[in-house]
């Protein structure tokens, strides 16, 4: 994937070693809007779409993945990754059900912990190849897995305002 056609996010793998900070300002600008107590966040706009508060459960639960993933490959040589089971996740973990003041913090503190380790990443560590197998099997740099994280927090930070406007 180079670009994404739904959100238009163009994947810039010389990037990679500003993904953390990008993270960081992107989680913060979900956990904004999650912490708006006026707002909705529960309610599914459409039965097929998750509510506010299951993106961000999401997403928080993508960031402490993806860190137990670079982490993974900077130990083992190629490693393989199965599907962190994101739809099973919603029903599994409860994600509806969750307390905004406590999936806020919990995401805060998961890009921080992802970031730390993004920028703990030697030159040649970036090129480290892991296993995907979702939604295709594909060998990808931490270089993509980085660029592919910032993606997903951009692009459910636009879910998350689709779903509140």
């Amino acid at each position: 994937m180079d670009r994404c056609e739904e959100c238009g996010f163009e994947y810039d793998l010389t990037r990679a070693p500003t993904a953390g900070t990008a993270i960081v300002q992107a989680a913060s600008e979900v956990a904004a809007v999650l912490s708006d107590e006026a707002a909705d966040l529960r309610t599914r706009r459409q039965p097929e779409t998750w509510s506010p508060i299951e993106y961000g459960c999401h997403l928080r639960d993508v960031l402490l993945v993806q860190r137990e993933r670079v982490l993974t490959a900077r130990r083992v040589d190629r490693p393989c990754f199965e599907p962190m089971g994101r739809e099973e996740r919603v029903e599994h973990d409860g994600y509806a059900g969750q307390d905004p003041r406590d999936v806020v913090r919990q995401l805060t503190d998961a890009a921080g912990l992802f970031a730390n380790v993004l920028s703990r990443l030697r030159p040649e560590d970036w090129e480290r190849t892991v296993t995907y197998r979702y939604p295709t099997t594909a060998e990808r740099s931490l270089r993509w897995v980085a660029v592919h994280t910032v993606h997903e927090v951009r692009h459910h930070l636009g879910d998350v305002r689709r779903q509140l406007s």
